[in-house]
């Protein structure tokens, strides 16, 4: 039986990179994002690809997308929470409709989809869910503060996720790097291209976190280019 994995924001950066990555090892995929006839031509729907309007805004948009991935392709054994959004909210700048808006995107979308996703994740006895987290959630450097909170929030959202499903055999990742090679980080870093990370090394590391067996869990798995003594 072939596993499939749903991957939200698969149209560009880190989700494309692991899109590419899982289809090229054989998985089924269901790619989530809000405009699916922007999907690169390497990734448009085919007979183990199909692509899922997913607006992370949408309160219903988890269930939908969950429920449209079973009739296509049956089940469900792994969830990529990847989309997200990083505008500025600093403690001195920054309103609160920004803050609104990371916290739905960043935390209560994935929380919504990953509840939506949760009886076939059980059934597949092996299911996985990677959050797509950052440094950001486990220290604090910079002065994006409404950022960093929703990222931190991730990481209790993916220990939740471990606590309820570890007896289904749910294993769930924080994956969290630094400086990615993306345009989310576009005008907010001076690193010199040799210290951001690119996509295509997480996305080997989501396949092997996938592929790990239920007794070698990993909780959170934390990825830097430049040495940081926080870390």
């Amino acid at each position: 039986m072939e596993r499939v994995a749903l991957i939200s924001g698969a149209n560009r950066g880190i989700g494309a990179a692991v899109a590419r990555r899982l289809d090229a090892a054989g998985w089924h995929l269901a790619l989530g994002v809000r405009r699916p006839e922007a999907l690169p031509p390497d990734l448009a729907p085919s007979p183990t690809r199909t692509a899922h309007r997913y607006e992370a805004q949408d309160r219903d948009a988890g269930a939908r997308w969950v429920a449209d991935a079973l009739a296509a392709h049956g089940r469900i054994d792994a969830l990529v929470n990847n989309a997200g959004i990083a505008p500025h909210v600093g403690l001195e700048d920054g309103d609160d409709a920004l803050l609104d808006e990371l916290f739905e995107v960043n935390v209560k979308a994935p929380f919504r989809l990953i509840r939506a996703a949760l009886l076939p994740l059980k059934a597949s006895g092996r299911g996985r869910v990677i959050n797509i987290a950052s440094l950001s959630g486990k220290r604090v450097l910079g002065l994006n503060a409404g950022y960093q909170m929703s990222k931190h929030a991730v990481m209790a959202l993916t220990h939740a996720v471990r606590r309820v499903g570890w007896p289904h055999g749910i294993r769930a990742t924080a994956l969290c790097p630094g400086f990615v090679d993306t345009d989310l980080i576009a005008g907010k870093t001076d690193l010199g291209a040799d210290e951001l990370i690119r996509p295509e090394d997480l996305a080997r590391m989501v396949e092997l976190l996938l592929d790990l067996p239920n007794s070698a869990a990993i909780a959170e798995l934390l990825i830097n280019g430049r040495y940081e003594t926080m870390l």
